[in-house]
């Protein structure tokens, strides 16, 4: 994986991707929860094809301005492509898009860490035992 791969991702909008579904407002257009994990979709999928096994990429940290309204029944085709690799290799950033027929309907940034997966869940279950 190298700066300036892309990846993309296309999802037809369905009355389960909307602001009133999802609970993040009240009318039936995509909810930007879900325009923000399809970014975070295309740019973990890109990752995880460089990844070995045993890693995976968890994100942490999504900047987004959702700009134009997307109704039901519209396809969405979101980009994620690498904008910078950390010195040791363990942050990516990406810079992501989305688009619908008409247009862009929101970008911005997304950061993903590498990790080791049992290193990580073991962590992770270890705070139920605290």
């Amino acid at each position: 994986m190298k700066v300036g791969d892309t990846f993309e991702v296309k999802a037809a909008v369905t009355a389960a991707d909307t602001a009133e579904s999802l609970g993040s407002g009240g009318l039936c257009v995509l909810g930007t929860p879900r325009l923000a994990a399809l970014m975070e979709n295309a740019a973990y999928t890109l990752l995880q094809r460089s990844l070995s096994e045993g890693q995976s990429s968890v994100g942490t940290k999504i900047e987004l301005s959702h700009v134009s309204p997307t109704p039901v029944g519209m396809t969405v085709r979101v980009t994620a492509e690498v904008a910078h690799i950390s010195e040791n290799g363990k942050i990516i950033d990406f810079k992501v898009a989305g688009y619908d027929e008409a247009g862009l309907i929101g970008e911005g940034t997304h950061q993903r860490a590498i990790i080791d997966i049992e290193r990580f869940m073991r962590k992770c279950q270890s705070k139920k035992e605290s």
